[in-house]
């Protein structure tokens, strides 16, 4: 145990300072001999040097019954079960919680122990990295498994092998943690991970450890390289695992085969800037999602490889890993909408189109996606084509910048181009029903192709068709 650096002690009095609720609540818990440590991540966050928004303390040396009576005496106080010894007090997003063992299974029985030690409380903790403490009172650093050092060697190691392998949940974690902190597994934890049984985590659990992997790393594809490095790809996603070896045409992709270009357009995907979580979540699974079909349309025709209606097959086959990784059914369908028309910026460009093509195509994305997120799959779909193998382009590319450029000038970069025509403009032509619908698509259709934009020649252009009718 040791005193922080002056510098993160300054972090530490920083915290405190801001919230002086919290600071009242950990003297008051000082003046009854409590010890209260901050403790997982917050403190690795703190050392890496990382903006942390959720903090967890630790209350040593009282039982639940006092530290729920000084809790109280701020406000409401709910319990998260009791027998577990976590409290929330209302307005205050902080997890107090007292130390305590687990035993195995999805329902553990637990054991709450205030006057148990540091080092027996820390030991249920995954990694090391996650059970060091802050005594914070005394700026005291508590790392009875010398999860600092692991930090400053970028090593990753289980806090206890036997208590690892109880909870299966954490293989994923480790997964993401490869991905966020751009560490390695030693090697006792990769055979862990390995032989480990991880058939009975629910899919729900799964979600959120891919969420963590593509929202917060900086290069996803550590996390599933490493899946591959233990020979648990094929497992956990065979759907990418049936991109290795799968070969490209040089000329086109000189990073070498479909897994490399996969790869490198989801850490590519993940450097791009966007409006929310969500929309990025969607992007880095598409870039993962984009070429899944190459797996089985890739053929070898007049000494070239060619991928024919690989964005048809690769929609299909998506929709079987995203069912395995994610519950949310609109992530679902922007994504498969994405995956479905990944190739199209490309040969409208190619093909020098017209303003008509490119609003079809805006009015297919509807109403998941729209030509801004085609874009930034187009995007990482270019610059995943490095030759230099583990790192993306890095961009700007011309290519997609024309793309944007076109669709920006036609208006249609975040919802396709509005209809001229609605429905109450027909009412008194035509009976409300299925008919007026399929005149309007019809009507919509005719703006788009012949470029029609004034209202009432376009009206008189589908009376005069519909009338003649």
């Amino acid at each position: 145990m040791n005193k922080l650096s002056q510098k993160l002690s300054q972090k530490i009095d920083l915290i405190l300072d801001k919230n002086k609720l919290l600071k009242t609540i950990i003297q008051k818990i000082a003046e009854h001999n409590g010890k209260a440590i901050l403790v997982g991540g917050a403190v690795r966050d703190l050392l890496l040097d990382i903006h942390i928004k959720d903090l967890d303390i630790e209350v040593h040396g009282l039982m639940a019954e006092v530290l729920e009576k000084i809790l109280k005496s701020f406000g409401q106080v709910s319990l998260v079960g009791k027998s577990f010894g976590v409290f929330k007090l209302h307005g205050l997003d902080i997890d107090w919680s007292l130390p305590r063992t687990d035993s195995a299974g999805r329902k553990p029985n637990v054991e709450v122990d205030p006057f148990m030690s540091v080092q027996e409380a820390f030991r249920r903790r995954d990694i090391t990295i996650n059970a060091i403490g802050i005594d914070l009172v005394s700026h005291e650093l508590l790392d009875p498994f010398n999860g600092q050092a692991d930090l400053q060697k970028g090593i990753l190691r289980a806090t206890d092998k036997e208590l690892f392998l109880q909870d299966p949940l954490r293989f994923y974690r480790v997964m993401q943690f490869i991905g966020r902190f751009e560490m390695q597994p030693d090697e006792e934890l990769n055979n862990i991970c390995a032989n480990m049984n991880i058939a009975n985590i629910s899919r729900e659990r799964i979600e959120e450890e891919f969420e963590k992997l593509f929202l917060k790393s900086k290069r996803p594809s550590l996390g599933i390289k490493w899946l591959d490095q233990i020979n648990r790809l094929k497992e956990v996603l065979p759907e990418v695992y049936n991109l290795k070896n799968v070969p490209q045409e040089p000329s086109w992709h000189p990073e070498g085969d479909v897994f490399e270009h996969a790869m490198q357009a989801v850490d590519a995907a993940a450097t791009f800037e966007y409006e929310n979580k969500y929309d990025k979540l969607i992007l880095v699974i598409a870039a993962l999602c984009h070429d899944l079909g190459k797996a089985t349309c890739t053929q070898l025709i007049d000494g070239k490889y060619r991928s024919f209606g690989h964005e048809v097959e690769s929609e299909k086959i998506a929709k079987t890993l995203l069912a395995r990784i994610t519950n949310n059914i609109d992530l679902k369908r922007t994504v498969l909408k994405l995956v479905r028309y990944h190739m199209q910026p490309g040969a409208l460009i190619k093909n020098k189109a017209g303003s008509a093509a490119y609003k079809r195509l805006a009015g297919h994305l509807v109403p998941y996606a729209n030509m801004k997120m085609l874009s930034q799959l187009f995007l990482a779909d270019r610059l995943g084509r490095n030759i230099i193998k583990g790192l993306p382009l890095p961009g700007p590319d011309l290519v997609v910048e024309e793309f944007v450029n076109k669709v920006k000038n036609l208006n249609i970069f975040d919802k396709p181009e509005d209809a001229l025509l609605q429905g109450k403009d027909l009412i008194e032509y035509i009976k409300p029903g299925p008919q007026l619908g399929e005149i309007l698509q019809e009507a919509y259709k005719l703006q788009i192709d012949d470029d029609i934009h004034d209202k009432e020649e376009l009206k008189n252009i589908v009376l005069k068709k519909y009338l003649k009718k």
